[in-house]
Parts: C-alpha cells; sequence; structure tokens
C-alpha cells in the first residue's frame, strides 16, 4: 500500500509540475500577443490623430500636452519607410492569358490565388491550383534589421493584364521591385527581385536571404487514395537532369539539399506548381505533408520549401529572376521548357519510362488527332500493342502445347528414376527429350518475360495520364478516376466504398484467361496451390487493388485480357495441331540418332559423373 500511494503521489506531482508549465507557457504567449496588438494599436492611433483634421479631433485631443504622458509611437522598423509599408492597405491585381488567371496582393508581393482555365475539379468547380490565403510566399532578409517581405505591402508602380512591378521602399533611393510578367499562351509567370541602391543596407556580413514558400494543395481528383499515390515534391538540382520526389505515398516527409537546386514544385496527380531560379537555390529544405481524406478544408496536402538564395549584397544595382509555372502536367507541355518538368510525370524508370516516352505516349497521340473518344482510342491502342507482342504470344502458346504432348514421356521418366539420388540422371534424361523435340525450357515464361515491361509501361501510364481525365465511356464518367455502379456508404477494408465495374470485369475476364491457360498445361504441370493461387487469389487480389485505380487501366487490362483469350482460341484452332505436332515429337524421340548436347547438358553429365565416381568411393570406404 505505501508504494502505491508514493506512486500516486509523485502522480500528483508530476500533473501538477505540467499544469503550471503549461500556465507559464499560455500567460507568456498572452502577453507576447497583447504586447504585439499595443504596437499596432498605438501606430494606428498615431496616424489618426496625424491625418485627422482639426475640428474632427476629439475635445481631449486637441489639448493633449506635449509631454512624456502623450502617446508615443512604437516603430516595428528602424525605417520609417518601413513602417509606411506595413500600414499600407492590402491591394490585389490580375495577370491573366488564356491559359491562367493570377491574383497578386502587394502584401508581401505574392500570389493570392491562381486559376487554371479550361479545367475543373472533380465536382465541376473553378480549378484554383492556388486558392485565396492558402499560399505564403515569403524572403528574409537582412536590411539594418531581419525582416520578412510577407509582412510588409509594396506599393504599385506599373500594372496591366501581362506585366506588374510593385516597389518596397527603404529610403527614398533604396528599393525592391518585384516585377510580375506573363506571356500569351503560357502557363510560365516571370518573376524577379530587382535590388536598387540596396548595397549601403543590406548587412554585408550575409551575402545569401532565405525564401520560404508554403502552399496547402487542394484536393482535385474523385479518389482521395490515388490521387494522394501521385502527388508529391519534385525537385532537379542543377548538375544533372534527374528529378527526385519525397513524400510520395508518405504521410509526412522532409529533405535537407545542400547542393544547387534549379527548381522545386509541388506536384499533384496532374497539376503542380513549379519553381525555378535562374542563378539557383544554393541550399534548402522540402517538406510536404497529407491531410486527412475528410478535410474540411478540402487540402490534400500541405507543400514547402525553404531555399537559400545568394545575393550580390555589393551590388547597387542587381536582379534575381525566377520562373513560376502553374498547370497541368502534360508530357509535351512541360517538355516545352526544356527544364526536366514532364519528368514529374510517373512513368517509370528507365526501361519502362523509355518506353512510356517514346511509344506508348506518341502512339496514343497519334490516335488522339483523329479519334476525339478515348475509350476507342484504348482500345486500338491495345489491339496494336498485341499485334506487335503476337509473335512471342505464338511462341508461349506453342512452347505450352509442346510441353503439353511430352508429358506421357516425361512421366515415363519420372517413373524410371523414382530415387533422390537419381535427380542428376533424371534431369538429364529430360534434357535428351527436350532437345529431341525441339522443346526450350523458357519457351513458355520467356516471352511472357518480354512482354512484362510493355504491361508494366501501360501500368504506369494510364493514373499519369491527364488526357484521361474527366473523359467518359459508357458508364464511367472519368477514365482517369475509379468507375462506381454502386456506393456502400461505407468503407470496406483494402477494398473501399464501392464497386468499380471495368475492375470486376478485368478480374472475370483475367478469371477466363487463367482457366484456358492451365487447360492447356499438363495436369500435374503445376500444385493444386499453384492452380488455386492462379485461377482464383490473383484475380479477386486484382480486382481489390484496381477497384480504386484507374478505370482506364481496369479498362485497358479487360481489353488485354480479352484479345489474349481470342488470340489463344485462334492459334489453337486453326494454327497449332497438337496431333501433328505429337507425331512429329514421336519420329524425332524414336530417332536413333542422338542429338547433339548443349554445353550446359555437357557440364550436367559431367558433375553426374563426378557425383557417381565420389558416391563408390565412399562405399569403398
Amino acid at each position: 500500500m505505501s508504494g502505491e500511494k508514493s506512486n500516486s503521489v509523485v502522480g500528483f506531482a508530476l500533473i501538477g509540475i505540467i499544469l503550471l508549465g503549461f500556465s507559464w507557457y499560455n500567460t507568456r504567449q498572452l502577453e507576447k500577443q497583447q504586447k504585439e496588438q499595443f504596437v499596432r494599436d498605438s501606430i494606428a492611433a498615431v496616424e489618426a490623430l496625424k491625418n485627422a483634421p482639426a475640428e474632427s479631433l476629439p475635445n481631449d485631443a486637441a489639448i493633449l500636452p506635449e509631454s512624456d504622458s502623450a502617446v508615443e509611437e512604437v516603430p516595428l522598423y528602424q525605417s520609417e519607410w518601413l513602417n509606411n509599408a506595413y500600414n499600407l492597405a492590402e491591394e490585389t491585381y490580375t495577370l491573366e492569358n488564356d491559359r491562367i488567371r493570377a491574383v497578386i496582393t502587394n502584401k508581401g508581393a505574392q500570389f493570392k490565388e491562381i486559376l487554371i482555365k479550361d479545367y475543373y475539379t472533380y465536382d465541376s468547380s473553378a480549378l484554383y491550383l492556388i486558392r485565396p490565403d492558402r499560399s505564403m510566399l515569403d524572403f528574409e532578409l537582412n536590411a539594418e534589421q531581419w525582416l520578412n517581405t510577407s509582412e510588409l505591402k509594396f506599393r504599385m508602380i506599373s500594372s496591366s493584364q501581362e506585366a506588374l512591378t510593385l516597389r518596397l521602399d527603404f529610403d527614398g533611393e533604396s528599393y525592391v521591385d518585384a516585377v510580375y510578367s506573363l506571356a500569351d499562351g503560357s502557363n510560365m509567370i516571370d518573376y524577379s527581385l530587382h535590388f536598387v541602391g540596396m548595397d549601403d543596407i543590406l548587412d554585408q556580413r550575409t551575402n545569401n536571404m532565405t525564401m520560404k514558400w508554403v502552399v496547402d494543395m487542394p484536393r482535385l481528383e474523385k479518389g482521395y487514395q490515388n490521387e494522394r499515390n501521385y502527388s508529391a515534391v519534385a525537385y532537379r538540382y542543377a548538375s544533372n537532369n534527374n528529378v527526385k520526389t519525397i513524400g510520395q505515398r508518405k504521410e509526412s516527409a522532409k529533405e535537407t539539399l545542400s547542393a544547387n537546386l534549379r527548381w522545386f514544385g509541388f506536384q499533384q496527380q496532374f497539376f503542380s506548381a513549379i519553381m525555378l531560379a535562374d542563378n539557383n537555390f544554393s541550399a534548402g529544405t522540402l517538406v510536404n505533408k497529407f491531410y486527412p481524406e475528410g478535410n474540411a478544408d478540402g487540402d490534400l496536402m500541405q507543400s514547402g520549401a525553404e531555399m537559400t538564395i545568394e545575393i550580390d549584397n555589393r551590388s547597387a544595382d542587381f536582379t534575381l529572376p525566377f520562373h513560376f509555372y502553374a498547370g497541368p502536367n502534360h508530357y509535351f507541355t512541360l517538355k516545352s521548357y526544356d527544364e526536366g518538368f514532364e519528368k514529374i510525370i510517373p512513368l517509370g524508370g528507365k526501361v519502362i519510362g523509355t518506353i512510356s516516352r517514346y511509344v506508348i505516349i506518341p502512339v496514343f497521340n497519334w490516335l488522339n488527332k483523329s479519334i476525339a473518344n478515348y475509350g476507342i482510342i484504348i482500345l486500338l491502342l491495345t489491339l496494336m500493342l498485341k499485334i506487335v507482342i503476337s509473335p512471342l504470344t505464338w511462341k508461349s502458346y506453342t512452347s505450352s502445347a509442346k510441353m503439353k504432348v511430352l508429358q506421357p514421356e516425361i512421366q515415363k521418366i519420372n517413373e524410371k528414376y523414382p530415387k533422390q539420388e537419381d535427380a542428376m540422371k533424371k534431369q538429364q534424361a529430360t534434357m535428351d527429350l527436350y532437345k529431341k523435340a525441339d522443346v526450350s525450357m523458357l519457351g513458355g515464361c520467356l516471352p511472357m518475360l518480354l512482354q512484362f515491361p510493355v504491361l508494366w509501361a501501360m501500368f504506369r501510364f494510364f493514373p499519369a495520364s491527364i488526357e484521361l481525365r474527366q473523359e467518359g465511356f459508357l458508364w464511367c464518367h472519368d477514365l482517369s478516376a475509379y468507375d462506381s455502379i454502386l456506393d456502400f456508404g461505407f468503407r470496406i477494408p483494402l477494398y473501399g466504398d464501392h464497386i468499380s465495374l471495368f475492375a470486376l470485369l478485368m478480374g472475370i475476364t483475367m478469371w477466363g484467361y487463367s482457366k484456358m491457360t492451365l487447360g492447356n498445361q499438363p495436369d500435374n504441370a503445376q500444385m493444386p496451390g499453384m492452380k488455386f493461387m492462379q485461377v482464383w487469389f490473383m484475380p479477386i487480389f486484382m480486382v481489390f487493388v484496381c477497384n480504386n485505380l484507374s478505370a482506364g487501366l481496369s479498362y485497358y487490362y479487360m481489353l488485354s485480357n480479352l484479345l489474349t483469350i481470342g488470340q489463344n482460341w485462334v492459334i489453337r484452332k486453326w494454327f497449332v495441331d497438337e496431333d501433328k505436332i505429337r507425331e512429329r515429337i514421336r519420329q524425332k524421340t524414336s530417332s536413333k540418332d542422338a542429338p547433339k548436347k548443349s554445353a550446359f547438358q555437357q557440364r550436367l553429365e559431367a558433375a553426374y559423373k563426378a557425383q557417381q565416381e565420389q558416391m563408390k568411393n565412399q562405399k569403398r570406404k
């Protein structure tokens, strides 16, 4: 009991310490907020008194004595010019062309919102890549004191639909201009900071400044999980063209970069906000955090960058040029800027990506020139791929047919060498049989392996193809998202809250293909467990996997299975005669001429002889 009492005392003591610490922290924060509010209220009151006409002043204000008790202005900045900039009214300006509309606020000379034209969200709303007040762009520099541009308001120097110049004055001759321009037909906004007469104001001990950009990226697509799987923060070093990402399929991620960075981008499934520095970023940190699916504000992720930028602080006139891309992840649009932007589209590695970029995308776009229906385009693309790989399909099928015909002979070999110590002899006899029958052990699986890169390239292409976004086909309204014929109203773990008909049909055709494939193989070619895996488990597993993925992807796999089933049926019906194959093999196997042994067979025979010799020596001992 005494031990329990002492534990209780310790517990209450810890709770008391925590409560005291929490109370102290809250008090400090409240005092800090009150002090900041007092400063703002004092400045506002003084400015009101200065600017108000005499007759409008209150009676007691008109006779205030000039004493220490009078309200004194408490400056936020050492420069009166900066204090004026702090207290300016916020104003907004618009840059617009046929592709985007960017609203820029003078508070920090930063983006307030960016609208992408000709695109809509999954619920048919206007597509704002940057929403009002969900972005913060700030430059922190040491100009006689540390200051953040996001807290100061720039004054407008010139404004038009194509260009905007905003100025932050430090004194009558020293200033920083934020210059924006937007060309017609472009998703790239040019932006520069022009420093004039700042050499005497910028701290000479530091030759860099910090840029921070944080954006709450919105949800834009129908399927949260699918959109999240293809969203991340991307970046490219200045020294090479490789593009890397952080945060993909992770709740949160952070990465510190010490080498020169050319650009970074907040990448979603089909849209991206990218910032490029002509002079490169010398170092920086990138962060990303996904919001939960039920986020009330419609946020997908919070992406941020804190970059170090070198400045020519001893020069009286220098410029830092930047560029912002805000638009779709369209391969040829991104590629047109020649900065490697197109590599943010997740098309796969070197082999798979090469197939996607130089085969699938060009063929897809060629078909799209004359065909508007994307369901028909996918059908024709699948048919063309099947024709191209048909020699491999033919090779695989004929090899399987030969193996089926050879099964009785293989069974005889198994009966002739039932013992474990005769395993090598059985292997050699089997290989002799294959050699006589002109059958390759890899004849069935090798063609399938050669097809795999193409299949995987298609798997990567469809979910990343913005061309399919919000394009309908049959019952599906958006081939880039899942199709639903029934919504449950609740979520089944690993499956989802709906039934995707294309995914279900894909599973059924996969089951049919597996049944046909196993029907063409010997009865004991696979263990019963493996047959269950191929015929039942894999189709059901793929239905679960594809239920939340792109309907275009499930549709492609369904077509691929159907075409393969038809292809195999035609080959078996008209081109492969098992009786002729059986007779040809019988003639070859009955021939007395021994087949020429391959190098592998010779090594196997030598190993077998060495094993037999070793066993004889052991018996003698």
